[in-house]
C-alpha cells in the first residue's frame, strides 16, 4: 500500500493524500511536479529511475472499505534536499536513457 508522503523530499512542499502534483518513483521517494520535473529532470536523485504522478487514493468508501479513513496517510516527513552537483552528474548520465530501460 502506498504511504502517500505528505511532503516532497527535495522542497518540502506539503502533498495532501489528494495532491494532483505529488509524483513518485518505484521506490516511494516523492516529489512535487516542480522539483521532479523541473530540478530534478525525471531522474530520481534517489535511485535513478523516473517519476510518475502519485494516485490519489478515495476519500470516502466506495467499496470495500478501501479509502483513506481505514488506510490514511504517512504523516513522516522525508525531507532531504537534493544535493544539486550530484545529481547534475547523475541526470547527466542518464538523461538519454528512457525511465523504463534504466
Amino acid at each position: 500500500m502506498l504511504q502517500l508522503r505528505p511532503t516532497c523530499e527535495h522542497c518540502n512542499t506539503a502533498l495532501p493524500p489528494d495532491a494532483e502534483q505529488a509524483r513518485i518513483c518505484s521506490f516511494e521517494c516523492t516529489f512535487c511536479a516542480h522539483c521532479a520535473d523541473t530540478v530534478l529532470g525525471n531522474v530520481c536523485p534517489n535511485c535513478g529511475g523516473g517519476f510518475a504522478p502519485r494516485p490519489v487514493r478515495p476519500a470516502h468508501n466506495q467499496r470495500n472499505g478501501n479509502y483513506l479513513g481505514n488506510h490514511p496517510a504517512s504523516a513522516q516527513v522525508h525531507h532531504r534536499p537534493v544535493d544539486l552537483a550530484a545529481h547534475a552528474a547523475l541526470a547527466a548520465r542518464l538523461r538519454h536513457v528512457p525511465p523504463a530501460q534504466r
